[in-house]
């Protein structure tokens, strides 16, 4: 039976202190907020795509309604953090500018698991960012609205990762076809989504979206703000989404890696975004 693990109005909204609130910081929860609220278009991909698995497809609607919740959590707080913002109209302007297909009754990946492998690593990525948002923020609000969301994206990692392992005892593609989908998601997060998420949610009502400049601006403030131990955790969670044992030397090496990959990233969209 779903339990909801929290609720937007037991939020502690009473200890909000705007003096401590980082403007920039707020930029990014706004165009988190455009992209948690969308989840209801992947839930109909889901349903079609596994379509004939109910369980899984109860299980989507479930991730779907907490993802949702995000949103309207993020959406609320940037309300109150910035009071001429406003969430619907930002939100109707993201709709109409951002869209995906959700009718196909096939998966983009080319098989379920494959779907299912892309979306842990997704899972990995928000679960990474809000842990990364939370403990750079000083203001008491959204360290608690992080440190919630967070959790529930690492327990929807684990139930994506729970069907995978389900779906791989008879589909079982490869360690390398799983590795290629993991890291072409990963490619795929510099896509137009959180850049125009973004956009939507902090760019002037006249202004003409450019994807260039939109990804810059959205990664300039959201890659610095990673440290190395969240690299090394992301990085452990998609070796086990890909079945892949990496120990000590091997996971090390892997971890730094990946961290200097992303300080040269962060370094460079910093520098476009001048």
């Amino acid at each position: 039976m779903y339990k909801e693990r929290w609720k937007i109005d037991d939020l502690p909204w009473n200890r909000f202190d705007a003096t401590r609130l980082d403007p920039e910081l707020l930029r990014l929860v706004r165009a988190a907020a455009m992209a948690e609220r969308g989840a209801d278009r992947y839930e109909r991909y889901f349903r079609n795509v596994f379509n004939g698995d109910p369980i899984f497809q109860r299980a989507a609607g479930y991730w779907a309604e907490e993802e949702i919740r995000h949103g309207e959590t993020l959406g609320r707080y940037a309300e109150l953090a910035d009071p001429e913002f406003n969430f619907k109209r930002a939100y109707a302007r993201f709709m109409a500018g951002y869209g995906i297909k959700t009718e196909s009754g096939t998966s983009v990946r080319g098989s379920r698991s494959g779907e299912l492998t892309a979306r842990c690593i997704v899972e990995i990525g928000a679960s990474s960012f809000y842990t990364a948002l939370g403990e750079a923020s000083e203001e008491p609000l959204l360290k608690v609205i992080c440190r919630n969301i967070a959790s529930d994206e690492f327990h929807h990692f684990g139930m994506f990762h729970s069907h995978l392992k389900g779906y791989l005892a008879h589909e079982k593609i490869g360690l390398w076809r799983r590795l290629k989908i993991a890291l072409g998601r990963i490619r795929e997060s510099e896509d137009d989504e959180l850049a125009y998420a973004y956009f939507a949610a902090n760019g002037s009502p006249n202004a003409v979206y450019d994807r260039l400049s939109g990804t810059a601006a959205y990664e300039a403030r959201a890659f610095p703000l990673y440290k190395q131990e969240h690299v090394r955790r992301a990085a452990a969670m998609l070796f086990k989404t890909c079945g892949i044992n990496l120990h000590g030397f091997w996971h090390d090496l892997a971890s730094r890696a990946a961290w200097a990959l992303l300080q040269r990233k962060a370094r460079k969209a910093i520098k476009q975004a001048l």
